[in-house]
């Protein structure tokens, strides 16, 4: 097994392949959580592929043409070729080649990039205006809050740096429309609260539980 199959878990968000392989089984994130907790996040398209004799069931390797890069200049500027799993059943991700452009995301060992199911990977033209404008600026302005699961009623929000995701109670977690449409960002004042909006992010727009 590659070392980075058992972090992947842990950044955990959902994406492609949110039921795709019986046994992965992925942490739901919000897509900024998954953001922040990347070390590189690129929109790209796959050129090509190869199966290389790595891991119990081999790994995949696809050759991307980087479009943009939002986070990891300092990891790994420009991305050639990224590493996942060939196996589903441990979180191995299956992309188009030479069809669609992807929003990927991933950790760096070795001077590789890896991903894999459990991390935000969706086609670019499935991504909604939010969440593209979140990769641009929204998310990085958050990356010091704290996104709190809810899972069942009630739901608190217990500090100030704090924002509810309540996605699960109606939609199983991603995709919801705080996942789609929000960003937990810190105001004036130290609060975290969710924003969605034109105008530059500020405390009276809206509060911790909102929307």
């Amino acid at each position: 097994m590659t070392p980075w199959l058992g972090l992947v878990v842990l950044l955990g968000s959902w994406s492609l392949g949110d039921w795709g392989a019986e046994a992965c089984t992925c942490s739901p994130s919000h897509p900024q959580d998954a953001f922040c907790n990347s070390d590189i996040v690129i929109r790209a398209k796959v050129v090509g592929k190869k199966l290389v004799k790595e891991g119990p069931f081999g790994t995949l390797v696809y050759t991307i043409k980087q479009m943009k890069m939002y986070r990891g200049f300092t990891k790994m500027p420009h991305v050639q070729y990224i590493h996942t799993e060939a196996s589903e059943s441990l979180c191995g991700l299956k992309l188009e080649v030479n069809k669609y452009q992807y929003l990927l995301t991933g950790r760096v060992y070795d001077g590789k990039m890896y991903t894999g199911l459990c991390n935000f990977v969706e086609r670019w033209d499935q991504l909604t205006l939010s969440q593209r404008k979140g990769l641009n600026y929204r998310y990085h302005l958050g990356c010091n809050c704290k996104i709190k699961s809810c899972y069942y009623l009630p739901c608190f929000v217990t500090s100030k740096n704090e924002c509810l995701w309540t996605d699960m109670l109606s939609n199983f977690g991603y995709p919801g429309y705080q996942s789609k449409h929000y960003a937990c960002i810190r105001q004036k004042g130290g609060y975290c609260s969710w924003y969605r909006g034109w105008a530059p992010p500020d405390k009276s727009i809206s509060n911790a539980t909102d929307p």
